[in-house]
Parts: structure tokens; C-alpha cells; sequence
């Protein structure tokens, strides 16, 4: 009876032994996930900026085309525009050519 009592108290130290080790390894492994969840969130941070920067650097760019082929397109209309009403026919032609094209 003894030797069954000594073999049982021995399993029981390993036994606690063993929870102790995967306690230990677990909140080891909690930590590891806490650190690249961290990692990954600051690198997933810094490529939203990047592109971010890089979409409005690019529409900064697009609205100053579109600010030149305006101006351009108005600047055109200007100089055409006396020529026009002063031949109502013409005038009235290139109006319905917008309009059929708008």
C-alpha cells in the first residue's frame, strides 16, 4: 500500500508539473499572439497612410489637369464666342451640337 500511495503521490507531482508547463507555455503563446497582433496592426497602420498619402497626392494631381482642360475649354469658348453670335446660324448649329452630345 505503500508503494501505491508513493507511485500516486509521484503522478500527481508529475500531473502538476505538467499543468504548470502548459500554463507557462500558453500564457507564453498569449504574449507571442499580443505582440504580432501589435505588429501587424502598426504595419497595417503605416501601409493605410502610405496609400492614403499616395491617393491624394494623385488627386491633387488629377484636379489640377482637370482645373487646366477646363480653363482651356473655357478660355477656347471665349475666343470663339464673338464669332459665333455674330453668325446666329453657326451659334445656333454648335448649341444644338452640345446638346444632341450632352
Amino acid at each position: 500500500m505503500i508503494m501505491a500511495n508513493s507511485t500516486l503521490e509521484h503522478l500527481l507531482t508529475v500531473e502538476a508539473q505538467a499543468r504548470s508547463l502548459v500554463d507557462e507555455a500558453q500564457s507564453e503563446a498569449d504574449n507571442l499572439i499580443h505582440e504580432n497582433e501589435e505588429e501587424n496592426r502598426e504595419t497595417c497602420e503605416e501601409r493605410i497612410k502610405a496609400e492614403i498619402k499616395k491617393r491624394e497626392a494623385n488627386l491633387e494631381s488629377e484636379k489640377e489637369k482637370i482645373k487646366i482642360k477646363y480653363s482651356e475649354a473655357l478660355d477656347g469658348y471665349r475666343r470663339e464666342l464673338p464669332g459665333l453670335i455674330s453668325n446666329g446660324r453657326k451659334f445656333s448649329d454648335l448649341l444644338n451640337g452640345y446638346i444632341k452630345e450632352g
